[in-house]
């Protein structure tokens, strides 16, 4: 363990991020040069304060079973390489769960039964952050080859996880995404005020000295077809994601200036990265209207204060969630409290329970206002408040509601494989699918999902994947498809 009475002499202490009327003017990391750096003068002690609990429920919490006091107490100990050995045991990629997990690892910590939590999250990415500057990230090329390939068809971190598993484990990996660069939603996705795609680059870099090969601007299921990808490979891992977003039809939903969050965010991280972007939507001089309030919500927030937006209202259907852990929700169960990101923090209006009934236009077509309405639980279901109904402008709407699966048209069709009844990718144990010699990992499999899931289920997917191709897998396999988060 780190300094056995560290959690009674320091508390809860966390990176300070810049001023909002600072870092609303850029792109760059809400946290002065990098979360990593703003952490290093206060995170030994934050990593002392993990205690001898004796049973580190925060194994359980974390879908990758990451060793956290292990790696707490070589932080506590200033043995950074030793740490970062530690923490790529068990995760490929904690530059990405250091900065964008919500951390149900620290929801489960101990010490958080009665005080505040281990900052788990924070010495993770301080961790990675330090490893990088000192060296210590080198590529893994295997010893042999195995002479069986594998086609990844989806650049998330579902994807990277098990194509950078196999590749490790001998077998020639090549990675398929349609975009025209790698990453998935961690490319254009994510917003680069939440995580700059540095990260992501210099972690592809690695990949490809390791012997991933990456074939961007390919659609899997109209530039190949899903036959010719299992003739050309040995197997083929689904991990394209749950990107069949969920729509709200609902009067006037034909109106312009009404979409989908993931056609907003990409193009706005295009443009923050300097690309030309034709007909880009933008929250310039316009209210805005996001249906939703979840991360993608947020992103949205925080994207369009950036852009110049005249007012931003936030609509969540859910009530406003409790300061602390409802009765319902007991330790070490992720709760579902009010959160506040950093988005939040830079402003925007949220507006809970409340129901959009429809979009009213102008003579144009253009959406100029939404008529929403409150609703409250009622007999365990959600029913509308009478003489609550109310308009607010609208110049642009985004739908930020979450997903509904894989979207189903090409490569999903092409394969034949069978669906849950979630309309996810059905699988086994083993992340097999009905297909013989295709499996499915992350969200594909899942349904939307976090992205410490994705990886977990990368690493998985990759060991099962190595069994089938060997008779055999030293692989870990960090969880099954049926595992569930700890949450109600």
């Amino acid at each position: 363990m780190a300094d056995p009475k560290g959690f009674l002499k320091a508390g809860r202490e966390v990176a300070t991020r810049r001023p909002v009327d600072e870092r609303v003017k850029d792109w760059n990391e809400v946290y002065p040069d990098g979360i990593g750096r703003a952490l290093l003068p206060i995170i030994t002690t934050q990593a002392g304060r993990c205690m001898d609990c004796g049973i580190p429920f925060c194994h359980q919490g974390c879908p990758l079973g990451n060793i956290i006091p292990e790696w707490n107490d070589l932080v506590w100990r200033n043995d950074w390489e030793g740490a970062i050995e530690r923490l790529h045991a068990t995760n490929n990629f904690p530059e990405f769960t250091g900065r964008l997990c919500p951390a149900p690892c620290e929801t489960a910590c101990v010490l958080g039964i009665n005080q505040d939590p281990v900052t788990i999250k924070n010495v993770e990415v301080s961790i990675i952050d330090k490893a990088w500057e000192s060296g210590f990230v080198r590529p893994q090329p295997p010893e042999w080859l195995s002479g069986k390939t594998v086609a990844v068809v989806g650049s998330g971190p579902a994807g990277l996880a098990a194509a950078q598993q196999l590749t490790r484990a001998g077998h020639t990996v090549a990675v398929y995404e349609r975009a025209d660069a790698i990453g998935g939603l961690l490319r254009y996705g994510i917003p680069e005020f939440k995580m700059e795609k540095k990260h992501v680059d210099r972690r592809l870099e690695q990949m490809r000295r390791e012997g991933t090969v990456f074939r961007t601007g390919v659609e899997v299921g109209v530039d190949i077809t899903g036959d010719q990808l299992r003739g050309r490979y040995d197997a083929v891992v689904l991990a394209m994601g749950a990107t069949d977003a969920r729509d709200l039809p609902v009067p006037g939903r034909e109106l312009t200036g009404i979409h989908q969050a993931m056609e907003f965010l990409p193009q706005s991280n295009r443009a923050s990265l300097g690309q030309d972007v034709a007909g880009q939507i933008t929250a310039k001089d316009k209210h805005v209207v996001i249906i939703g309030g979840g991360d993608t919500g947020a992103d949205c927030l925080g994207t369009s204060i950036r852009q110049g937006a005249q007012s931003i209202t936030q609509l969540e259907i859910m009530p406003e969630p409790p300061l602390d852990r409802p009765t319902g929700q007991p330790w070490p169960t992720y709760p579902m409290v009010f959160r506040v990101s950093s988005a939040h923090e830079e402003g925007g209006q949220r507006v809970y329970s409340a129901s959009t009934k429809e979009f009213l236009g102008d003579a144009d077509g253009n959406v100029k206002a939404l008529k929403l309405v409150e609703v409250e639980f009622v007999e365990g279901r959600l029913v509308e408040k009478e003489g609550t109904e109310r308009e607010i402008l609208a110049d642009l709407v985004l739908l930020a509601m979450g997903f509904l699966g894989p979207e189903k048209p090409g490569l999903v069709e092409q394969l034949g494989v069978d669906l849950d009844p979630r309309g996810n990718v059905a699988r086994d144990g083993a992340y097999a699918t009905s297909v013989p010699g295709v499996f499915a990992a992350g969200d594909a499999g899942r349904g939307q999902s976090l992205i410490v899931w994705a990886i977990a289920e990368g690493r998985a997917a990759a060991a099962a994947v190595d069994s089938y191709l060997t008779g055999s897998t030293t692989l870990p396999a960090p969880i099954k498809p049926t595992d569930r988060p700890l949450a109600v």
